[in-house]
């Protein structure tokens, strides 16, 4: 019961997040942009007025939401349903993408610094859990101290995140407005698109921080004991 009311919060905004971008999508994918253009042809600009043409590539990726960018390959990955489609959600999330790629040109921290953690995230992420269950079954809170801190740098992972993705919403909006590629009454809807990505990254940095705080205090528990 206790862990339910922890990670209750968490999940429902888990859920809700999940169902608005997929909803939110859904609804922008049929609306189509007044330029007529593709999230191709705004990354493509994008990166151009960026001085990163030709340096920076576009591909398409099968998969619906698959879209991202790939750092070591310098490429700007957007799916099926983005790439070559005109709508105001393609061109919203093709500019998201390519913010990440504006941010790797210009070293913003925040990216730089989750560049950095990936490789230790994804090591604590398979190896805490394991290490936790078997701290508890043990009874050894040094193995469950073990398995906290590397489920620390995974909370660190997802809360690094979320300035990342909010930076390149911004900066997909600017980019959009400045280059012309969205008119005055299109903006909203963009910022609608992204803000419903946001959210997923939001609880996904909610639901970290709230079983951390379980494990702390199934520590503090046993510790007392």
């Amino acid at each position: 019961m206790g862990y339910l009311i922890i990670i209750l919060p968490a999940l429902i905004l888990s859920i809700y997040a999940q169902f608005k971008v997929k909803a939110t999508f859904e609804k922008y994918s049929k609306v189509r942009s007044n330029r007529g253009i593709t999230g191709a042809d705004v990354a493509s600009t994008i990166l151009r007025r960026n001085g990163m043409g030709g340096k920076v590539g576009i591909e398409s990726v099968k998969g619906k939401l698959s879209d991202h960018y790939d750092p070591m390959a310098k490429t700007v990955r957007l799916s099926e349903t983005v790439y070559g489609q005109n709508s105001i959600a393609a061109i919203g999330v093709a500019a998201h993408e390519t913010g990440h790629a504006i941010q790797h040109n210009q070293a913003y921290g925040p990216l730089e610094l989750r560049h950095r953690i990936v490789p230790v995230a994804n090591f604590a992420s398979s190896a805490s859990f394991p290490i936790l269950l078997l701290g508890f079954f043990m009874q050894s809170m040094n193995l469950v101290m073990v398995g906290i801190i590397l489920f620390s740098a995974v909370v660190v992972f997802h809360l690094v995140t979320l300035p990342v993705e909010l930076n390149a919403s911004r900066r997909a909006i600017v980019q959009l407005s400045e280059a012309g590629l969205v008119a005055n009454d299109e903006i909203p809807m963009v910022k609608k698109v992204l803000g419903a990505a946001a959210l997923t990254y939001l609880a996904a940095a909610l639901t970290a921080v709230a079983n951390l705080l379980y494990y702390l205090l199934i520590f503090m528990g046993g510790s007392d004991n």
